[in-house]
């Protein structure tokens, strides 16, 4: 069968599991705990998909830097104490059993620490269907390209061979980054306009229609 891919990458927050709600609660609820102003739900949503240590200083910008391990732990805290309640979006199983017996090679490129994605991963029962993974413990963060670079260098797939997925601008900046083509899901974090202000190959409004579009364009 002729592919235009070979490898697929997903993000996974906001893309794959229905989790930019509680990323923001924990924000929002981590500020209050230090006594800092509440990030509005806005500011908080578009830093979804950086490194930890990046979204919080964007989100809560009169941070001390003395104060970022609290900061940090207590955003932990309050995600943590719900990610067991998180889902995925309906058909994100039937859609990767569909790519991986279509034989493509899978990957997650997330802003997620590498322990915060293997708690995801053995919670939602998708880990067999990943060939590797790349977080942004392990690199420097979206949308600098190293994650892509060091996905395809494992996998051996060139950048036009590649395909990034994920709900936010910096996903797709990633991908224009390194190369790759990008698909946006506009059901997640980022809204459908600042998606499309990047050019991506497409941006679809389901699990259901990316699955589609790879059926027609994959």
């Amino acid at each position: 069968m002729q592919t235009n891919f070979d490898l697929i990458v997903f993000d996974w927050d906001g893309t794959l599991m229905d989790s930019a709600a509680a990323i923001v609660h924990a924000i929002q609820a981590a500020s209050r705990d230090l006594g800092l102003p509440e990030p509005p739900e806005q500011r908080a949503r578009h830093v979804i998909g950086l490194g930890l240590s990046d979204a919080l200083q964007l989100a809560v910008p009169d941070l001390p830097e003395t104060a970022y391990p609290e900061m940090v732990e207590r955003y932990r805290h309050h995600y943590l104490s719900r990610d067991h309640e998180l889902v995925l979006f309906a058909g994100v199983e039937a859609l990767l059993q569909e790519l991986a017996a279509r034989g493509y090679r899978l990957a997650v490129a997330t802003g997620k620490s590498r322990l915060g994605l293997d708690r995801a991963l053995d919670h939602s029962g998708l880990r067999a269907y990943f060939h590797a993974l790349r977080c942004a413990d392990q690199c420097h963060s979206k949308p600098h390209p190293q994650m892509l670079e060091e996905l395809m260098d494992e996998l051996g797939a060139e950048p036009g061979r590649t395909l990034m997925i994920g709900d936010t601008t910096h996903d797709l900046q990633m991908a224009r980054n390194a190369g790759t083509g990008g698909v946006g899901v506009s059901y997640g974090a980022h809204a459908l306009e600042d998606l499309l202000a990047l050019d991506p190959l497409a941006c679809v409004h389901s699990v259901e229609a990316l699955q589609q579009w790879l059926q027609e364009n994959a």
